[in-house]
């Protein structure tokens, strides 16, 4: 059976239903799963958290016995492993399902076409591919992580329309508006980990963390707080850092070795304190490796919110797959530019970029771009 305008307005709630997920599931995908009969909806679930019922199970308890001989649309192939869950395709089997369309299949090697073909030989007629581009931008880092070893690398930055970050003495708090910084908070409620530089934690003492009632009322007070990633190559994160007396993880990522000392001394405080060494060119953190080691530890979105220096390597060193611009309506004269990049001499050298979106937040303008 060919997929149907009606299958596609399934799906479209299925992925709404997934959406809800977009702050909690991490670092699990973000799945939304609807069950359909004679044309109505009988049960209805989504992904809620890591650890807990996935969205097929939860559409199943929802629909109880009406899910025999129902329609099932759901935003991702079923899972055909054991996990932190028993396999979902197994529970569609059970539950006696007629059809299953999947937006997508699941480019994780544990399922990978496994739970459509457990679906089929059970006798369940199994589709992939009805909104597949809307389901794979919702887990677009998860999916990049399976596909290709990293996380998505969003790089955040706030300036003036002249394109200024910063005052020629440093001052930059604050460019934009209060609407503007609400909405980075949403950002880093959906990264996996914020990534910054030992110049910004020594010039701003910054938190890094989430704060937001809004965000504790959509997590019913149980947001999760991103890993804290600090570049720091000789050791010069301070001991007293505000972030220190803070709940989370925080990774310091050097390129010296490590004195126990050193190390006791910020390992005494609120937050869970680690070390990483990974030692690149000229004496500078290999970002590279970082990305990999990143992705070992579960990271599908991670969010640069760094000075110049380490914001124009990631763009220089082609790691950045969208760029957010904040720009306030404010000129700043003679200041700092957002990205310290090479002095190029030919246009041929220069970084193009392709507008994914624009929108107007509070009196600021939120600008993302990808690579071309």
């Amino acid at each position: 059976m060919a997929i149907s305008s009606q299958d596609y307005a399934f799906m479209a709630r299925a992925l709404r239903l997934a959406e809800r997920g977009l702050y909690t599931t991490d670092p699990n995908p973000r799945v939304g799963c609807v069950l359909v009969k004679n044309g109505e909806i009988v049960g209805e679930g989504w992904h809620e958290r890591a650890g807990e019922g996935h969205a097929e199970v939860n559409a199943l308890r929802a629909a109880g016995d009406s899910a025999r001989g129902a329609d099932c649309y759901v935003t991702l192939e079923p899972c055909s492993h054991h996990g932190r869950t028993p396999p979902c395709a197994e529970a569609l089997v059970k539950a006696g399902v007629r059809r299953v369309v999947a937006a997508m299949e699941d480019p994780n090697p544990s399922v990978a076409g496994k739970g459509l073909a457990l679906l089929r030989n059970a006798g369940i007629e199994a589709h992939a591919g009805c909104m597949a581009a809307e389901a794979d931008e919702l887990n677009i880092g998860f999916f990049q992580r399976m596909r290709a070893g990293r996380p998505w690398v969003r790089v955040k930055v706030a300036s003036s329309l002249d394109g200024r970050s910063a005052l020629l003495n440093g001052v930059s708090k604050w460019i934009t508006g209060g609407a503007a910084r609400e909405d980075v908070q949403k950002l880093r409620a959906r990264s996996s980990a914020i990534i910054t530089g030992i110049g910004t934690v020594i010039a701003d003492d910054p938190s890094l963390n989430v704060r937001s009632q809004e965000l504790e009322r959509i997590c019913n007070g149980k947001l999760r707080q991103p890993l804290r990633v600090v570049l720091d190559s000789q050791l010069r994160f301070p001991a007293d850092s505000k972030m220190l007396k803070l709940p989370g993880k925080i990774l310091l990522v050097t390129c010296a070795d490590v004195p126990e000392s050193w190390l006791a001394q910020r390992r005494n405080c609120e937050a869970d304190f680690e070390v990483l060494k990974l030692t690149g060119e000229n004496g500078r953190v290999d970002l590279t490796a970082l990305l990999s080691a990143l992705a070992a530890r579960e990271c599908n979105e991670v969010l640069v919110e760094a000075g110049a220096n380490l914001a124009g390597a990631f763009v220089a060193q082609g790691l950045a797959d969208e760029i957010w611009t904040y720009i306030a309506p404010k000129l700043m004269g003679e200041g700092r530019s957002a990205f310290a990049l090479p002095c190029f001499d030919q246009m041929d050298q220069v970084i193009s970029l392709k507008l994914n979106e624009v929108r107007q937040v509070g009196d600021d303008v939120r600008m993302i771009w990808r690579k071309e």
